[in-house]
């Protein structure tokens, strides 16, 4: 991978917001293929994985989302935002800005968890080709493995609630093991997450507009029989919001990998090469 190509920068959304984001390249790639992270996972969680997508001949757009990582503000808790933003907004300009990095070569996506929400949010997702899921299901708690539900309850009642009075943000380590988290990310994702039906209630009136039902492109979803949240129960729940994409479901054990463990962002980890090789050999076939 020595003749890969990395490159650093920064560019805007179409509100001006600044988003950091990082292009890994082969020399002369054949495929584009845009990640978008999960939750509170900055984009170096998923170098390994981008090098090596670009190892096999893909331009790999890694990006944070406003409020994470290296596109956070020096003062988050001040920061106005809502969740949704980062499909309406920065979703939007990480493709923009891949596309602009990698002229006339075919787009795809890897979403990983949230990243796999806010597709339907996308004005610009018809310019994708296919769409990699990555442990995307439905946020309600009660559709999770119950040994979970006790520490995501505690998260949404006590310890977020109690992390914004005192920091007037979700502040990282500990019990929340992701990054920092922004009030407006924080507030709708619990609202939504204490609901059976997630946000899909919400696409009839308070999330207008957007382009769910527009969503055409096929869509393969990876989950895992040890992850917690996005389970055979949750998947499908979830994948009813693209209405006309063509999608499947593949379950996959750890065993399968030869790993002790995958959880919800295992997937991303060392050692998970060969499930890197089956998605991208699905995605370079469109």
């Amino acid at each position: 991978m020595s003749d890969l190509v990395i490159r650093d920068f920064t560019a805007p959304a179409a509100d001006g917001y600044t988003l950091s984001m990082r292009l890994v390249s082969a020399a002369a790639p054949a495929v584009a293929v845009l990640v978008s992270s999960g939750t509170g996972f900055p984009k170096g969680f998923y170098d390994r994985f981008a090098r090596h997508l670009a190892g096999r001949g893909g331009a790999v757009l890694t990006y944070d989302f406003r409020g994470i990582a290296g596109s956070r503000p020096d003062d988050l808790a001040a920061m106005q935002m809502d969740y949704p933003d980062w499909g309406r907004l920065d979703m939007p300009a990480a493709l923009d800005a891949l596309i602009e990095a990698a002229p006339g070569l075919p787009v795809v996506h890897v979403g990983h968890s949230v990243g796999g929400h806010f597709l339907g949010f996308m004005p610009n997702h018809d310019r994708i080709a296919r769409h990699a899921f990555v442990s995307v299901g439905s946020g309600y708690w009660g559709r999770h493995h119950r040994s979970y539900n006790p520490l995501e309850l505690f998260f949404w009642l006590a310890y977020g609630p109690y992390s914004l009075a005192r920091h007037g943000y979700i502040k990282g380590g500990g019990l929340w093991a992701g990054t920092d988290l922004p009030r407006g990310v924080w507030e709708t994702w619990r609202r939504w997450c204490l609901k059976e039906p997630y946000f899909l209630d919400e696409l009839k009136d308070r999330l207008r507009p957007h382009h769910f039902d527009a969503v055409t492109a096929p869509i393969r979803s990876w989950i895992f029989t040890d992850d917690p949240i996005a389970t055979p129960v949750s998947s499908p729940i979830l994948l009813q919001v693209y209405p006309n994409a063509p999608k499947d479901i593949v379950v996959r054990a750890p065993a399968d990998y030869g790993v002790r463990r995958i959880g919800h962002e295992g997937a991303f980890r060392r050692g998970m090469e060969p499930l890197w090789d089956e998605m991208f050999g699905w995605l370079r076939a469109a």
